[in-house]
């Protein structure tokens, strides 16, 4: 009794447990594979190397690699490659808190060293919430020009 090269094959696979289009035959050795009759014969061959299994099939990262470059280096941002409206990019409540978490420190860090008492902290801590003062520098020169601000600054 003989098997088909199909059948071989299927068996092989199941003992490598692999997929059918892993499994690689010799070709020079292809009547012995007919002449085979078990399952144990196909292990024998296995072990002969005359029935081999393939390397899995990988994606090449390459191109992937060169796009990741180029992007560090600014390219290909274009206006089409723009998705989300420019508040789902960066959004109010993101920039808000990249304005006020500074500003606070900046308040805090004053109060802490003693050049503005706690009620001008207070005070200013209630402007720089209600968003009239954008930035550190500008917080610093509407105390001085209150002349609030005691000590070295």
């Amino acid at each position: 009794m003989s098997m088909k090269m199909e059948t071989a094959k299927r068996l092989a696979a199941e003992e490598f447990k692999s997929g059918v289009s892993r499994v690689w035959i010799d070709t020079n050795s292809t009547e012995e594979v007919l002449e085979a009759a078990s399952r144990e014969d196909i292990r024998q061959l296995i072990e002969r190397n005359v029935i081999q299994l393939k390397q899995k099939k990988g994606n090449s990262k390459g191109r992937f690699k060169k796009r990741l470059k180029q992007l560090s280096k600014g390219r290909r941002r274009g206006e089409g490659s723009i998705r989300g409206t420019k508040y789902a990019r960066f959004p109010r409540k993101e920039r808000w808190i990249k304005t006020i978490r500074p500003l606070r420190e900046e308040l805090r860090n004053l109060r802490d060293r003693g050049s503005i008492d706690r009620k001008t902290y207070r005070r200013f801590y209630r402007i720089i919430k209600g968003g009239s003062i954008k930035s550190r520098a500008q917080l610093v020169a509407q105390i001085k020009s209150q002349g609030l601000l005691k000590g070295g600054e």
